[in-house]
């Protein structure tokens, strides 16, 4: 027996992991047309444009007809000429709209003709003026669109939905007689797989009407092609049964069940043999479950350190049934590099399925005695790839698939971090260390620039170690491999001879690098990491010598004195030997003094060196150490004895400190200079001073310092005085000739200060705040330093000042007298002149306003507050002023009115007197504030840091004044006077209480009655007008003048304000039927009499309502269940207040309703022979008449026929009925006591079903 068994192939999304299904291409639409068969190409213009254009078109004819339609009115001419063209035009459309072949405006031939008949006649119609009753055809249309009356809750409703209402019968029972029974394994044909972690596939078996009790599975291993036949117990099977049964409703009894049974085995599933408990054997539908092993990858771990450049060289094994699919993923330095897809397809594998399959490949087993190639095998990939950039590289399998579709998922499994899935993803994942290749080079040194370095001592190898990219090397340890020639040994073509050695050293410090000691020649033949080899790069050759070190010798030749006949120095010759520069260390010692250490830096190898003491003595010089350019530590000469010694005796000599500075002395003063004396004491100095061609020679003797301080007598005459030194004899006795001298410039006088007159005086009066220049007279040397204070202010203390000129000012801008107390010069200080010596300066007053007192305005927190007035009262106030006259004055009129914003107006005035008046403002009412922000006269401006704003407030009441609510309203008086009528609000607005007066005047008399209403206390009064003002028909109510509490009052114009007074007779109701009960739907009609409008009160639902009523017909459909009163009756002439009491009562009762089956649709499946209960609910009141059908069950796209029609009654509200046929089983009229309702099909434009009330 050879079964067809299909396995659905399912693809899925490499990238994100979703299912992908074919596209649909979906149904056809009637009447389009490909894009190649339209007349302008739908890539140019898409089919919607195109149709969006016609409808313009066609909306555009049809807008110019209209237009030539209403021009025959117009013009009243004849319409054969517009008809002629019409019919042309439509033809041309019509004609070229089908050669456009639109796609869904292409029509057959019947449909052609149709169309151009219909505007013929309508171009007939129109062009001929033939009359038809359009205003009816729209009414009946409206009446169909829009069918809305009142209902008894006052809101319009549609009376089809009353009569329509489908949810009074609902719900219906559908009987199905079951065929015999079947059984199915695996009907929705789906995949299983066992693994280690997976222990059994879980494979369904479906059975409909029947109940097992023996199940015999066929299963054909993988492995050995042998059949085994597994026969499941009939305990067990009732197990399943159970469970099955709890995943369905407790009356759903004979539904379709799923077994489960679980497979721990792979292989091939196939139902081979079902009982049931009629002893016989089931239907078995053909279909078969394939349990394979799961698919599983892995990957071999390799080293993980790799160099840049190198390849990955590692393998993924996956573990399952091919063709396979494996999805592995790359990230580089934290960078997702994207997933990739391989597909594996081994060449000797025959396999029913494709090597390339897409989701919807279908893949028959038409002989399953050899299911080898569903067997698991493991497959090795290889994965070569070029790493290129260094850091971390990650490999790792995302997914696995088997040619069932069977899959392992693990990008679930990284995202995990428990120690059992860090130990699996150990197996799905490789990690890769990427390191950088170092580059080695000499820098600053090769074999033509040899690095020279002290002998013995180590010196850092000038290597340059970097990575060969733009990645840094890596901490850790480098292997050096060098080529080493001593210096003796190295050729003299700057290379190795055989002789050399090959040496290795390990870097572990990249900063610091290597040291060496050795002088010869170095060659760099090798660099490696602890990963990577790496590359040598030229200069690869470094030559270090050790230079011979430092050496000095010296010689000398003494300097002699031509007077004393003595040394007073040495010249020493410096010979040197190294490498340049040099630095040459000595001592020089003074006998009975102190060690001197000096320094001497020599850029060559030969230097002279010149040593002059300026004190007397025996020196003793001592060269110790020298360094060069490459022995930087000083190396010490003592072994070479480079001592020098003499005794110095130096001539004598004298300076004057700083003598190149010309000196400024004051008359009548001595001045002092310095002097520096070298020699051996006593010394005696001889000086002259030069004054106008007069010489004048001085001696000092015994000087026994070297620093001595040269005073002269007091300088009695100005001008210039020239003092020399000539000579100086010390205690050899050699007298000593001087040159040196200094210049000193001595003043001619004394300098004065005093103040200079403006206008002949020494005081002054200027505005406040003005600066004030005053006059100085100054005799001396510029620049001048001037003390001065102001003796009106003690506690500010004396200011200098310093003056450049000899009639310069001081400015001052404080009043009061100013006082010279002392005067300095450029060198000299200078007497004041006491009888100038003070100047006085004065300000200006300036100006001042106040309100000018009096009874009406008063004082109150610092502003002043006038009288309250009354609203367009006039009002005055004084205000005063001091200064000089005229007086410019500004201020701020800020208005709070009792509504809306305030406001602010900015006002300027003028006054030549010492006195003025401002008006009031009184035109509106509020709180006035009048703030004088601006005061100038004659001398001054406004200054607002001296000025002290003056308030002025005044409040101003509003008029009072009165208003009927409702102007122009008519007010409705009952004739009776028992009955009462409306009250006429008005609105007063002012100051509690008012005085009204009012005047009614009956529309018959000329002549007004007054009525007079004094102590309104509040500010909305309702009048209630006494029947003795009223009578029998239209009466004239105005307001004629108010007053309040304040005494402001208003006199209004009587034609705004007046309303109008009815005195009308009451209105009556009448029913149009004499039933008491309706139904829900029914219309409950009332007629009316008096004058319309009415208005209509009555009861339903709970709720007092009102409904206006526009004629003498009142008519409301009956919407929903209630008791409907009607309580009042008023129209037109009469008020609410006045309306008709009565009580009309009608009862509005429900229609009957019915539920099958709970009112849901309700399908039950039974045998032949079997019966099933059918449960009709009822809503209305007993007893209930209902009608119920059954017909065919309906097949897909077809209509169900009706097979009979059954009549019940029942007194009670539920009823059963036992039925055994198949069919659907619905009702199709209900009556109850009162009402009747019916869902009987009739035919309606649309295919609606017609709800007919019975």
């Amino acid at each position: 027996m050879n079964d067809t068994t299909r396995f659905p192939s399912r693809r899925f999304d490499t990238q994100h992991g979703n299912q992908m299904k074919p596209p649909n291409p979906g149904p056809m639409v009637g009447g389009a047309a490909s894009p190649s068969a339209a007349a302008i190409p739908l890539n140019i213009v898409d089919a919607p444009s195109q149709r969006l254009y016609v409808s313009l078109v066609y909306i555009f004819l049809m807008l110019w007809r209209l237009y030539d339609f209403l021009s025959l009115y117009a013009n009243d001419t004849d319409g054969f000429w517009l008809f002629t063209k019409w019919v042309g035009i439509d033809t041309a459309f019509l004609y070229g709209l089908s050669g456009l072949r639109i796609p869904w405006l292409q029509w057959s031939s019947s449909t052609f003709t149709a169309l151009f008949f219909a505007h013929g006649l309508l171009n007939w119609v129109l062009m001929f003026r033939i009359p038809f009753p359009l205003l009816s055809w729209l009414g009946a249309l409206t009446k169909l669109l829009y069918d809305r009356e009142l209902a008894v809750s006052e809101r319009k409703v549609k009376p089809a939905t009353l009569l329509r209402n489908s949810s009074l019968i609902l719900g219906k029972q559908i009987i199905n007689i079951l065929p015999e029974g079947s059984a199915i394994i695996n009907p929705e044909q789906e995949p299983f797989c066992v693994s280690g972690s997976r222990k059994s596939a879980i494979l369904p078996i479906e059975i409909n009407q029947t109940m097992p009790i023996q199940i015999d599975i066929l299963r054909i291993d993988l492995n050995t092609n042998e059949d085994e036949i597994i026969k499941i117990p009939a305990k067990d099977i009732r197990k399943m049964k159970k469970r099955a049964d709890g995943e369905y409703r407790a009356t759903d009894h004979e539904g379709p069940r799923t077994l489960f049974y679980t497979a721990k085995q792979t292989g091939l599933y196939r139902l081979q043999r079902v009982i049931d408990q009629s002893k016989l054997e089931v239907l078995r539908r053909p279909s078969e479950a394939m349990v394979v092993r799961c698919p599983s990858g892995s990957i071999e771990p390799v080293s993980q350190h790799k160099c840049k450049g190198d390849l990955s060289n590692f393998e993924m094994q996956v573990d399952a049934t091919p063709p396979v699919k494996i999805r592995y993923s790359k990230i580089v330095n934290h960078d997702d590099q994207g997933h990739s897809v391989l597909s594996i397809h081994p060449e000797s594998l025959v396999s029913p399925f494709p090597a390339h399959r897409s989701s919807n490949a279908l893949v028959a087993l038409d002989d399953v005695s050899d299911v080898s190639w569903a067997r698991t095998q493991s497959i090795k990939i290889p994965l070569n790839e070029s790493l290129g950039v260094s850091g971390t590289w990650q490999y790792m399998i995302d997914e696995v698939s088997d040619a069932f579709n069977n899959v392992a998922n693990y990008s679930e499994l990284s995202n995990q971090d428990s120690g059992l899935q860090r130990t699996s993803r150990t197996r799905i994942e490789q990690h890769f260390s990427v390191h950088e290749r170092p580059r080695l080079t000499f820098q600053g040194c090769d074999s033509q620039r040899p690095m020279k370095v002290e002998k013995g001592k180590p010196k850092p190898f000038p290597i340059h170690l970097s990575s060969n990219g733009p990645g840094m090397l890596e901490e850790g340890t480098y292997t050096l491999l060098y080529l080493f020639t001593p210096q003796d040994d190295v050729l003299p073509d700057q290379k190795h001879p055989d002789t050399a050695r090959i040496r290795q050293v390990m870097v572990k410090d990249v900063q610091r690098g290597v040291e060496v000691r050795e002088p010869g020649l170095y060659t760099l033949l090798s660099i490696s990491s602890d990963y990577c080899e790496g590359e040598i790069l030229e200069p690869s050759s470094c030559l270090l010598e050790n230079p011979p070190e430092p050496d000095l010798s010296i010689s000398y030749e003494p300097i002699a004195d031509k007077c004393a006949g003595s040394s007073i120095g040495l010249i020493v010759n410096l010979d040197l030997f190294g490498t340049p520069p040099f630095r040459v260390y000595y001592t020089a010692k003074q006998k009975g003094a102190g060690v001197m250490r000096q320094v001497v830096d020599v850029n060559h190898l030969h230097h002279q060196l010149e040593l002059r003491p300026s004190h007397a003595g025996h020196y003793t010089y001592e060269f110790n150490r020298i360094s060069d350019a490459v022995y930087r530590d000083p190396r010490p000469l003592g072994h070479k004895s480079l001592l020098l010694e003499q005794d110095i005796k130096p001539p004598a000599s004298a300076y004057i400190f700083g003598a190149y500075f010309r000196r400024k002395a004051c008359i009548d003063e001595p001045i002092s200079e310095m002097l520096h004396l070298k020699g051996e004491p006593p010394f005696t100095l001889k000086y002259e001073l030069v004054h106008h061609g007069k010489r004048t020679r001085y001696t000092i003797d015994d000087i026994e310092d070297s620093q001595y301080y040269l005073t002269t007598a007091p300088l009695a005459s100005g001008g210039e005085y020239v003092l020399a030194l000539t000579s100086l004899t010390d205690n050899t006795g050699c007298k000593v000739p001087l040159t040196e001298e200094v210049k000193i410039n001595v003043n001619l006088q004394r300098p004065r200060a005093s103040f200079g007159l403006i206008d002949g005086k020494r005081d002054i009066f200027a505005l406040e705040g003005k600066r004030i220049s005053l006059p100085l007279r100054l005799q001396g040397e510029s620049p001048w330093t001037l003390y001065y204070r102001c003796l009106d202010k003690p506690n500010i203390a004396t200011t200098a000042k310093v003056l450049r000129h000899s009639n310069d000012y001081i400015d001052v801008d404080n009043e009061g007298t100013y006082e010279i107390t002392d005067i300095n010069d450029a060198s000299c200080p200078g007497t004041v002149d006491f009888s100038a010596n003070q100047f006085t300066v004065h300000w200006v007053p300036r100006p001042a306003m106040s309100v000018t007192e009096s009874p009406l305005v008063d004082m109150v927190q610092g502003r002043y507050v006038k009288k309250e007035v009354c609203q367009d009262d006039e009002d005055v106030t004084d205000i005063s002023f001091t200064g000089t006259a005229p007086f410019d004055y500004e201020y701020e009129q800020r208005l709070k009115p009792l509504h809306g914003s305030a406001s602010v107006s900015h006002k300027k005035a003028s006054s030549g007197l010492f006195q003025d008046s401002i008006r009031m403002e009184t035109s509106q009412a509020g709180l006035y504030q009048y703030k004088f922000i601006k005061l100038g006269d004659m001398s001054y401006s406004h200054n607002h840091r001296n000025f002290q704003p003056t308030i002025i407030e005044q409040y101003v009441h509003p008029r009072p004044s009165a208003a009927f609510a409702e102007t122009g309203k008519t007010y409705k008086y009952c004739q009776e006077e028992e009955t009462g009528g409306e009250v006429v609000p008005i609105m007063l607005v002012g100051q509690p209480p008012f005085h009204l007066e009012l005047e009614i005047r009956h529309h018959t008399i000329s002549k007004p009655d007054i009525i007079s209403l004094p102590h309104i206390e509040t500010n909305r009064y309702n009048l209630h007008i006494s029947h003795r003002h009223l009578a029998l028909g239209t009466h004239f109510l105005t307001i004629r003048k108010v007053r309040d509490s304040r005494g402001c009052q208003r006199q209004l114009d009587r034609k705004d304000q007046s309303v109008q007074v009815t005195v009308a007779e009451l209105p009556s109701i009448t029913p149009l039927e004499e039933k008491r009960d309706y139904c829900v739907g029914d219309r409950i009609s009332y007629n009316l009499a008096g004058t319309p409008p009415f208005n209509v009160f009555y009861n339903f639902d709970g709720r007092e309502r009102k409904a206006k009523v526009s004629s003498t017909d009142f008519r409301r459909i009956a919407e929903k269940p209630g008791e409907f009163v009607i309580t009042a009756v008023s129209d037109q002439r009469s008020t609410d207040t006045c309306r008709t009491r009565t009580e009309l009562v009608q009862t509005i009762h429900g229609m009957p309703s019915v539920r099958v089956s709970k009112g849901k649709i309700y399908k039950v499946d039974i045998h032949a022979g079997g019966e099933a209960e059918i449960l009709f609910e009822f809503g209305g009141t007993p007893p209930f008449h209902f009608t119920y059908t059954r017909s065919t069950i309906p097949s897909r796209g077809q209509k169900s026929e009706i097979l009979e029609t059954k009549n019940e009654i029942s007194h009670e509200h539920s009823k059963t009925i036992g039925a055994s046929e198949e069919g659907v089983y619905e009702v199709v009229s209900i009556r109850d006591r009162y009402c009747a309702f019916s869902a009987q099909k009739a035919q309606l434009p649309g295919g609606q079903k017609l709800l007919t009330n019975l």
